[in-house]
């Protein structure tokens, strides 16, 4: 096999394992709130600050704000998940803890709750505060106030007091198509059937992209034929954001190892048979030819 063929083989498969690769590393907590994305004013930083710290003198719940510019492709479950597992918040054997993880730049939020809490900030009273509190004040680029009355209304729900996350009288926001308690450019699927359908989904395009690359005459139309194959399975496995990483990696590697490849001595010969004799072998492979008799008289 020669130089080029491995080094193809070798980009496919690391195109391939890409979605498989960790995620956002967890930061380091120094306080309630952590804002690493700087979204935040000094003065909401400081009020959201003593606002969980008053709630946690009450009642020992444990709640931190955390904002971060980015999680490279990790699922916004899985990453507040793991924070909220690493920071250890709440108390031993409670499991009191509340996390709230705020991504601007990739438009998702969560509130992750620990178990000891989901019978009084359930899943649904979660969803309120972000999409009736939180999202419309986020949209309108107010970061501060969107942070400082989530959390208001996060702390009033755990304490029992009448708030629009607890279902009182408001009017009802629709959940913006930029942000939602669940992030759309990023797929809801636990790591283990991201790797099999990865191993899936790649296995074919994959080889199917490595053949086009490999073939003469048929290579450019299986480019053009694959191309709705890179824009649309991928989503499954890592969201839309990395299916468009992905789209512009094929659009403009394809083109770039097809020059390449078409200048080998092997390809010209393989091109040359292909015309001249209807077949051609290419690693052991036959391309083209049929078989039947003839005869003549």
């Amino acid at each position: 096999m020669s130089l080029a063929i491995r080094l193809l083989a070798a980009a496919v498969l690391l195109l391939a394992l890409a979605p498989l690769a960790p995620g956002a590393d967890v930061p380091y907590l120094s306080g309630r709130v952590v804002d690493d994305a700087e979204l935040l004013s000094r003065e909401t930083f400081d009020r959201v600050g003593a606002l969980l710290r008053d709630h946690e003198s009450r009642t020992g719940n444990q709640i931190a704000v955390l904002t971060t510019p980015s999680i490279e492709g990790e699922s916004i479950e899985e990453f507040a998940l793991k924070v909220l597992h690493t920071w250890k918040l709440g108390q031993k054997g409670k499991d009191n803890g509340v996390l709230v993880v705020i991504v601007p730049r990739e438009r998702k939020m969560r509130i992750e709750v620990g178990y000891g809490l989901e019978g009084t900030l359930t899943d649904a009273a979660a969803s309120r505060v972000i999409r009736n509190v939180m999202a419309p004040l986020f949209k309108a680029a107010d970061f501060n106030a969107g942070v400082e009355q989530g959390i208001t209304a996060i702390v009033a729900q755990l304490e029992g007091k009448e708030t629009l996350a607890a279902g009182a009288p408001a009017p009802d926001h629709p959940s913006p198509p930029d942000i939602s308690p669940s992030a759309f450019p990023e797929p809801d699927l636990p790591l283990t059937e991201r790797i099999l359908f990865g191993s899936f989904i790649f296995g074919i395009i994959g080889l199917f992209t490595v053949l086009g690359v490999l073939t003469p005459g048929m290579g450019w139309f299986l480019y053009f034929f694959l191309i709705p194959f890179w824009a649309m399975f991928p989503i499954v496995v890592v969201g839309t954001d990395g299916a468009l990483k992905l789209l512009v990696t094929y659009l403009v590697g394809f083109p770039v190892a097809k020059i390449l490849v078409a200048r080998k001595p092997w390809y010209k010969n393989a091109q040359h048979d292909l015309k001249t004799k209807g077949k051609a072998r290419i690693g052991g492979f036959t391309l083209g030819g049929s078989s039947g008799s003839s005869g003549s008289s």
